[in-house]
C-alpha cells in the first residue's frame, strides 16, 4: 500500500511545476509576442517576427507562434566565426530574463502592498475631507438663514429717502388740520366737478364695509362718488390694467376729470395704473392720493416671503394655501409688496411729475385699552323668527326678527400688536403694517395726523365713536380738498 505522504508531495511537486511552467509560458508569450523586435547579441541581428500559424521549435517557445529569423552583419569588432546554434543561447537569455522579472516582481510584492496602502489611506483621507466639507457648508448655510431671519427688514425700511433719485417731499400736516377743521364746522368746499373714486386695499372684498361709510358722506354732498371693483387679493399688474378701464369709463360717462383716493394696497394699484398707462390717463386723472400706503414696500410682507431665511419655503406653502386656496386669490398680490418687488417696478415705472400727490400716514397706538376695541366690518342679517310680543294686539304678539346684526372684529387690538412689534424690532412707527417712512412717496405732500390711528381705522368704523374726534370720512373729505388746492396752484404756476 502506498503511503499517502508521498502521493500528497507528488501531488504538491507536480502543481508547482504546472504553476512555474504557466508563469513561464506567460512570460516568454509576452516577451516573443512584439513586433519586428531586433536583438543583437555581439553582431548577431535576431529579428523577432510573429506569424500566424505555430511554429515547429520543439520546446514550449514554440507554442507562442514566433519564429526567429537570422540576419548576419559585419562591424569592425565582430569576429566573423560566430556560432551557428546562436536561438540555444537567445532562449536561455529569454528564460533567465523571464526568470528574474518573476523573482523582481515577486520582490516588488511587498512595494505594490505599500502602494495600495497608501491609496487607500488616501482614498480614506479624501472621503473624510469629504465629509468635513459637506459639514461645514451646512452649518455656514444654517447661519447663514439665521442671519437673514434675525436682520429682516432692518436694510430695507426707508429705502425711498435714502435713494438720490427720488425727489424730496413736502410737509402738508398744517393745511391738512386746517381744512379738517373747517369740515368739522360745517365748511364743506370739496367741488362737484371731479368724479372721485375710492380704491380699496388688501383684503377689502372680505370686508363689505369697506369704504361704505366715506361713499355714504359724499354722496349725501351731492358728489359723485364710486368704489372700485377690483380684486383686492390680485396683482398689482393686474389691478392697474383693470383702474385704467374703470377710470376712462367714468372719465367718459361724465365728462369729469377723476380724483383718486387708494387705502393701502389701492394706493399701489392707482400708482402703477398712472405709471404704466399715463399716456392713456393724462387727461382724465386730476390727482392722486395716498392712505396709508406701502409705496417703497412693507415690512411684513418681506419678512414672511424673503428667500433664505429658516423655513422660508414652508412659510411660501402655507401663504399660498391660505391666499390661493382659501380666499382664492393670488400669492403676487404679497409678493407685489414685498421691497424687491417694490423697488424692481419702481426702477422700471416712475410716477409722472405732472400729477399733484399726497401721502398720509399714521401711528398706531399701542396702549393697552386698544385691545378692546373693536371695529365694525360687516353686517349678518338674522334669518325670520316669530319672536312674541307685549302688546294687547294680537297681530302685535309676532314680530318678525329678520334684522341686521353688526360684525365686530378685534382688527385694532392685532394691529397694535403688530406695531410693537415693528417698533420692538426694527424701532420703526407705523400704523400696524406699514411704516412711516415707507409711507411717503417721494415728490409728494405728506400729511401726518396728530391723532394716532391704525391701519384699518380709515376704512372701518369704531364701534365706540368718540364725537370729540373727527372720523375716516371727514379725514378723506380734508385730504382730497387738499388735493384739489394742490391742483389748481400747479395749474397757476403752469400758465
Amino acid at each position: 500500500m502506498d503511503d499517502p505522504f508521498l502521493h500528497l508531495a507528488s501531488l504538491s511537486s507536480y502543481i508547482a511545476q504546472q504553476f512555474v511552467q504557466f508563469i513561464e509560458d506567460l512570460i516568454c508569450r509576452d516577451l516573443l509576442g512584439w513586433s519586428e523586435y531586433l536583438v543583437d547579441f555581439g553582431g548577431l541581428l535576431v529579428n523577432f517576427t510573429t506569424v500566424p500559424e505555430a511554429c515547429s521549435f520543439p520546446s514550449r517557445v514554440s507554442d507562442t507562434g514566433t519564429s526567429f529569423r537570422f540576419h548576419g552583419r559585419r562591424s569592425s569588432y565582430v569576429n566573423d566565426n560566430l556560432p551557428v546554434n546562436s536561438f540555444l543561447e537567445i532562449v536561455r537569455s529569454n528564460q533567465s530574463y523571464g526568470g528574474f522579472r518573476l523573482i523582481f516582481e515577486g520582490l516588488m510584492l511587498p512595494v505594490y502592498g505599500l502602494r495600495f496602502t497608501w491609496k487607500l489611506t488616501l482614498a480614506s483621507w479624501r472621503c473624510f475631507v469629504s465629509h468635513i466639507r459637506c459639514a461645514l457648508v451646512q452649518v455656514q448655510s444654517v447661519i447663514s438663514r439665521v442671519r437673514t431671519t434675525l436682520r429682516g427688514s432692518s436694510d430695507d425700511i426707508g429705502w425711498l429717502q435714502q435713494a438720490p433719485e427720488m425727489a424730496p417731499v413736502v410737509d402738508g400736516s398744517a393745511r391738512f388740520r386746517e381744512l379738517l377743521q373747517g369740515i368739522r364746522n360745517g365748511q364743506h368746499t370739496l367741488p362737484d366737478s371731479f368724479v372721485y373714486l375710492l380704491i380699496p386695499g388688501f383684503f377689502s372684498n372680505h370686508g363689505p364695509l369697506y369704504f361704505v361709510s366715506t361713499k355714504k358722506f359724499f354722496s349725501k354732498m351731492g358728489l359723485t362718488c364710486h368704489i372700485a371693483k377690483i380684486h383686492s387679493e390680485a396683482s398689482v399688474e393686474q389691478n392697474a390694467w383693470e383702474l385704467k378701464q374703470c377710470i376712462e369709463e367714468l372719465h367718459w360717462g361724465s365728462g369729469k376729470h377723476v380724483m383718486l383716493l387708494g387705502h393701502s394696497k389701492g394706493g399701489v394699484d392707482a400708482a402703477a395704473a398712472l405709471s404704466k398707462y399715463w399716456h392713456d390717463l393724462k387727461d382724465k386723472v386730476a390727482g392722486l392720493a395716498f392712505v396709508q400706503s406701502p409705496y417703497g414696500g412693507i415690512p411684513v410682507a418681506s419678512d414672511i416671503l424673503r428667500d433664505g431665511q429658516i423655513a422660508d419655503k414652508e412659510t411660501r406653502r402655507i401663504m399660498e394655501f391660505l391666499l390661493c386656496k382659501l380666499i382664492k386669490g393670488d400669492i403676487r398680490a404679497l409678493e407685489d409688496l414685498t421691497y424687491e418687488k417694490r423697488k424692481e417696478f419702481l426702477k422700471n415705472h416712475k410716477l409722472p411729475d405732472d400729477i399733484p400727490l399726497i401721502s398720509f400716514h399714521s401711528e398706531a397706538s399701542i396702549a393697552l385699552n386698544v385691545i378692546a376695541t373693536m371695529s365694525h366690518i360687516a353686517h349678518a342679517e338674522l334669518p325670520w323668527l316669530p319672536l312674541p310680543g307685549f302688546g294687547d294686539d294680537e297681530s302685535e304678539n309676532v314680530i318678525q326678527a329678520g334684522c341686521k346684526v353688526p360684525v365686530i372684529v378685534p382688527v385694532s387690538a392685532a394691529l397694535a400688536l403688530c406695531a410693537l412689534h415693528l417698533q420692538l424690532r426694527y424701532g420703526e412707527k407705523s400704523d400696524g403694517l406699514v411704516t412711516c417712512r415707507d409711507a411717503e412717496v417721494p415728490g409728494s405732500v405728506v400729511v401726518k395726523p396728530d391723532i394716532k390711528l391704525d391701519h384699518a381705522w380709515m376704512v372701518y368704523s369704531s364701534w365706540r365713536k368718540d364725537p370729540n374726534e373727527p372720523d375716516a370720512s371727514e379725514m378723506c373729505e380734508a385730504l382730497l380738498t387738499m388735493l384739489v388746492e394742490l391742483g389748481m396752484k400747479r395749474k397757476e404756476v403752469l400758465c
